[in-house]
């Protein structure tokens, strides 16, 4: 799939749009490809539905597909049976929402967001929102050489595909600006929903010389933390904060604020509603960035690492430092 390029902040004159909450209480549907639990990206947009419910008193739901590609279709159906927007949460989706007689052209006046990819044509009653993962990735690279024994770091990926390979080139693109010399080697577990396979995976890249291993996997990342322990390496999580898992072993976590874009969206649409156009969630726009628990933790990474990390961000936002991605962009 490739990435169309948009606005981050799209003035809302198009078809109208008006504010959801100013008709009255919002509903929304979330439709995950795996499963609630994971502690990062489904938590992370379920986070974003429950502030709503919290906020605004917002009817919520969530329908979970436990990564059954035939369940993908059905469940945005029923959704939209129900709700005034439906998120589809996950990359999964693109076949089950690009069909010129789908679910979009059936529900014509329900907001549809599609949530970590694009369509290459997409319909007004559609926001794709799509995240430069790439770029918090880079400052998690730098860290990881910054803090490196070896020489050799790792990261371990739910599947090969183009969203978990872009936090990879950002990974590694950062790792090496920090240190040309740095070694990054990566596992793919080929699912997001298998603690057990991300744990192989990891013992493997710690195996290999590794002491620092960032986990791009989901709930399968928690085998990647479990691993950390058992061999006294460290990690880095990846969407939430996930230091207060093991605070010991997790240094930071590249946060990917997938709950806050979809909690934007639907609570004040007429600042960020764009249907037919893809939102670029990015750092500059607070969504990307890195987390590294509370004061209270441990904390492996230094004030002075901090404080080069911080004018990385900077210099990333003002562009004179450009991440690669894995969209050919």
């Amino acid at each position: 799939m490739k990435r169309i390029l948009s606005l981050v902040f799209a003035l809302a004159l198009l078809l109208g749009t008006v504010s959801a909450l100013a008709d009255g209480t919002p509903s929304i549907c979330i439709v995950v490809a795996g499963s609630l639990g994971d502690r990062s990206f489904y938590d992370s947009a379920y986070e974003g539905i429950q502030k709503l419910a919290a906020d605004y008193g917002a009817n919520v739901n969530c329908i979970e597909c436990y990564e059954d590609s035939s369940l993908y279709e059905q469940a945005l159906y029923d959704a939209a049976d129900s709700y005034d927007y439906v998120a589809a949460v996950g990359w999964q989706f693109y076949d089950a929402l690009d069909k010129e007689d789908g679910v979009l052209a059936d529900y014509p006046d329900t907001r549809f967001l599609f949530i970590d990819n694009a369509l290459e044509t997409i319909p007004e009653n559609l926001v794709c929102i799509t995240y430069t993962q790439n770029e918090g990735s880079f400052l998690a690279g730098y860290v990881a050489a910054s803090l490196s024994q070896t020489g050799i770091i790792g990261v371990v990926g739910g599947m090969d595909e183009d969203t978990i390979n872009d936090f990879i080139v950002g990974y590694e693109a950062g790792a090496q600006y920090k240190n040309a010399e740095v070694r990054v080697l990566r596992q793919y577990a080929g699912t997001y929903e298998d603690p057990a396979k991300g744990k192989e995976c990891a013992r493997a890249l710690y195996d290999m010389g590794a002491d620092v291993v960032f986990a791009v996997a989901g709930r399968t990342g928690e085998g990647v933390f479990s691993a950390a322990r058992e061999v006294n390496r460290l990690a880095i999580g990846v969407d939430g904060d996930q230091k207060y898992i093991d605070p010991d072993r997790i240094v930071c976590s590249m946060v990917k604020r997938v709950g806050q874009s979809i909690y934007d969206m639907v609570s004040d649409p007429e600042t960020y509603w764009c249907g037919g156009q893809v939102f670029v969630a990015t750092m500059e726009s607070g969504y990307i960035g890195l987390a590294y628990g509370t004061d209270d933790m441990p904390q492996q990474v230094s004030d002075e690492l901090k404080a080069e990390l911080e004018v990385i961000r900077q210099q990333i936002i003002d562009g004179s430092i450009v991440v690669p991605t894995a969209f050919g962009e």
